[in-house]
């Protein structure tokens, strides 16, 4: 069994909400795909884009990454290279995701988020709370 961590608590930055295009990260909005760790948050390039989820080895326990509206698979390469790294991962929709972290997060354990935003464009449905 992996061991698990905690971090301090009042450290991370919760997922606040999200909506098309867009994730509410600590009060504050970012559009795009997002890497939320225990320093905060910063864009992503989204699934081709391996290098800082890996870089997060040591950090975390456990990545959840959200691949948008719907659950999909993540590219082999991805995930073996997440795994090598000692990272335990979980794929799954962005809003499960995001309230997933936040249920680690108060928990005190070690976690990040990867998260692809839902929806097709700004304004085109209202936004999610998490």
């Amino acid at each position: 069994m992996p061991r698990l961590d905690e971090i301090p608590p009042g450290r991370a930055p919760a997922i606040d909400g999200y909506g098309p295009g867009f994730f509410r990260i600590g009060g504050r909005v970012m559009r795009g795909a997002v890497i939320v760790t225990e320093t905060g948050a910063g864009p992503w390039a989204g699934l081709a884009d391996a290098a800082p989820l890996i870089a997060l080895a040591g950090r975390i326990d456990v990545l959840l990454i959200g691949t948008g509206a719907t659950i999909t698979h993540l590219p082999a390469g991805l995930r073996n290279a997440i795994e090598a790294a000692g990272i335990g991962l979980e794929a799954m929709d962005s809003a499960a995701a995001a309230r997933g972290y936040n249920l680690l997060l108060a928990e005190g354990r070690r976690v990040a988020a990867a998260l692809i935003p839902v929806g097709p464009a700004a304004g085109e449905a209202g936004p999610g709370a998490c």
